[in-house]
């Protein structure tokens, strides 16, 4: 970060420097660059902020691809276009899980599942579809008032036994 802030000042400082003294320190980077290039590895490791300085000033001026000598400029197009990308990923992926009914359907489908035991989820989404109401018919179901409920605190098995008691009687 400190590079950076460093280059950044250096920048703002050559605004007000001669445009010869710019030239003659152009060259001696430049002279620099092809001492280091030839004592270092062909593959230099660059940090992020790195890559993003190149990036960016590629963005800004397409033509900064003919000074670069330490990195191909088909690299820094290839990380432009893996930004490009990614950003565009992140915006356009799916964003998942269920929609949240509100309060009043929920309410809704419970009361109509009271007062109709005999009805059951399709007869219930068709029910609320004739209201305008759009929801999945597994809206319906998971919310509707049945047998081994488990909010009521009547487990599976005692309404399966209450249920044959009245069916044998």
């Amino acid at each position: 970060m400190i590079a950076f802030l460093s280059l950044l000042l250096h920048v703002v400082v050559s605004l007000f420097t001669t445009k010869a003294r710019l030239e003659a320190e152009i060259i001696l980077l430049r002279h620099q660059l092809n001492v280091l290039r030839r004592r270092v590895p062909s593959n230099p490791k660059l940090a992020v902020a790195d890559r993003l300085l190149f990036v960016w000033l590629y963005r800004l001026f397409p033509s900064v691809l003919n000074a670069v000598t330490i990195i191909h400029p088909e690299t820094i197009i290839r990380w432009h276009r893996t930004g490009f990308r990614l950003y565009w990923r992140g915006k356009s992926r799916a964003r998942g899980g269920r929609p949240k009914v509100p309060v009043e359907i929920r309410r809704l489908i419970r009361e109509m599942s009271l007062a109709n035991r005999l009805w059951g989820a399709p007869r219930i989404h068709g029910e609320l579809l004739k209201l305008g109401i759009e929801v999945a018919q597994s809206t319906s179901t998971w919310r509707r008032v049945g047998e081994g409920d488990r909010r009521l605190g009547r487990p599976f098995c005692t309404t399966m036994r209450q249920a044959w008691a009245r069916w044998t009687s």
